[in-house]
């Protein structure tokens, strides 16, 4: 099983498909890639009408095109709307910045449009986006540092295949209640655990893995969340999860500048709050020592936690 997803894998062609294009995606962009040798390419999922946040995202962290010398370009990916204006008004920005994509993916907040969206994302990449090397999926309410991430990968001193890089998930039941949303049945997934999966706020996959996770999704039937989804059409192809604890997973990470100097991401960021800690880190700018560093995390982490209790004990 795994050989034969890998071989399709390797095998898989899909510029020759000839059906229109603005029928998976109303909006394509399907040039901006054309011919881009990208050593990363960020992908940021983002609600149609999120156009605040977009644009506090292209103002801080997305605002580069380049990690020591390396060509990096970053687009958002977004769904259909029922609205008139809304639809109106991302054409009008994509004129403006040429960096959106728009998929005929509907419900996003169910776990079958959630799977679609991310499939089509795949699609998008593999069919536009071929000759980026690496690819970055994430939301548009997360701080990402890029020149962290992109020191990283460049310290892999290897070709970057079988890569999926991110916060991972281990040993998790699977959700057995047949009146969650999320019940996944013994028929469908027999196992006693769940998948090794990144958490899905934030993860990198290689070019390669990205074929074979979209080979692997044609058997794989079961409602799950996306980012098990993932972790699952990845097993299938015999790619296991690298974990990084640089990532923070859905944990907003409380703000300190060495601390987000280390850290390759924090969840949870409204637009305000990410120019503000952007501003921040742009007038203290250069790198911490070491000893900064220590106490950032230190102090991050042990804010972070206070933050999460105070916040538990308010609902009860």
């Amino acid at each position: 099983m795994v050989a034969d997803v890998r071989e399709k894998a390797r095998k898989l062609d899909l510029s020759t498909i000839t059906e229109n294009v603005s029928q998976a995606y109303p909006i394509s962009n399907s040039e901006t890639c054309k011919n881009s040798d990208l050593f990363l390419l960020a992908l940021v999922f983002s609600s149609p009408a999120n156009i605040t946040q977009r644009d506090a995202v292209r103002r801080t962290w997305a605002n580069r095109t380049q990690i020591q010398g390396f060509p990096v370009k970053i687009l958002f990916f977004t769904v259909s709307t029922q609205s008139f204006t809304t639809q109106q008004d991302l054409l009008r920005e994509s004129e403006l910045h040429s960096d959106l994509i728009q998929s005929h993916a509907v419900d996003e907040s169910s776990l079958y449009g959630a799977k679609d969206k991310t499939l089509l994302a795949l699609h998008w990449v593999i069919r536009f986006c071929s000759l980026a090397r690496l690819v970055l999926f994430t939301e548009d309410s997360v701080f990402i540092n890029l020149p962290a991430i992109g020191r990283y990968l460049l310290g892999l001193h290897r070709h970057p295949e079988d890569l999926y890089l991110g916060r991972v998930i281990q040993k998790e039941f699977p959700d057995r209640d047949p009146n969650s949303p999320r019940y996944l049945p013994r028929t469908l997934y027999p196992d006693k655990y769940l998948p090794e999966y990144c958490e899905g706020t934030a993860y990198v996959l290689s070019q390669d893995v990205i074929r074979k996770i979209y080979v692997a999704s044609s058997s794989v039937f079961a409602a799950l969340p996306v980012d098990v989804f993932v972790g699952l059409c990845a097993k299938k192809a015999g790619v296991t999860p690298t974990h990084s604890s640089r990532f923070s997973g859905d944990r907003h990470i409380h703000y300190n500048a060495c601390c987000y100097r280390h850290l390759f991401s924090s969840a949870g960021m409204g637009s305000q709050e990410l120019e503000r800690l952007w501003e921040d880190l742009e007038q203290k700018g250069g790198r911490c020592s070491l000893l900064k560093i220590y106490y950032g995390l230190v102090t991050c982490k042990v804010r972070t936690y206070l933050d999460t209790f105070l916040l538990d004990n308010s609902k009860k």
